[in-house]
């Protein structure tokens, strides 16, 4: 079966998203910092956020993962920097949402992101494709107990 163009330009837009990743490393000025990882995979993401005044300012990842997980991470950097925690939790479920093959009002606000809504087809990849966004959620949800031992607060994702 032939690809479509249209099919073709989103694969490019993964493909660019997880070989030249947005945001890919460290800040220098973080207010909380997670480690998660997925087990069924392997994905493992070190996610680090700057909040002020309830407002993402910046955001940088690192880790290792799959082309979907790293393509994936890096297009939710750039979907919720400049958002407030509120807007970038709307984004997040709509991003489940999304991936779940659930219809989505808000598929402009998720920018490149919005191009893994075709996950939906291959079930096994949707935890590859959320890893970043379970990570940003837990992350915004503990804002005040942010730094374990290690530097980053570890996390696993449930087995199903």
């Amino acid at each position: 079966m032939a690809l479509s163009k249209l099919d073709n330009l989103y694969r490019q837009v993964i493909l660019d998203h997880s070989s030249h990743p947005h945001h890919h490393g460290s800040l220098e000025k973080s207010s909380q910092r997670i480690e998660l990882n997925n087990p069924t995979c392997g994905d493992v993401i070190h996610l680090e956020l700057d909040t002020e005044n309830g407002v993402i300012n910046d955001i940088a990842f690192s880790g290792h993962g799959c082309s979907i997980s790293t393509a994936s991470a890096s297009m939710m950097t750039e979907a919720v920097i400049g958002k407030t925690v509120e807007e970038a939790q709307a984004l997040s479920e709509s991003f489940s949402q999304l991936v779940q093959g659930n219809d989505v009002k808000e598929l402009d606000e998720l920018g490149d992101a919005a191009m893994l809504g075709g996950v939906a087809k291959f079930p096994a990849r949707i935890k590859c494709a959320t890893l970043a966004w379970k990570a940003l959620e837990k992350a915004m949800d503990n804002p005040e107990t942010g730094i374990g031992e290690s530097g980053f607060m570890k996390h696993e994702e449930d087995k199903e």
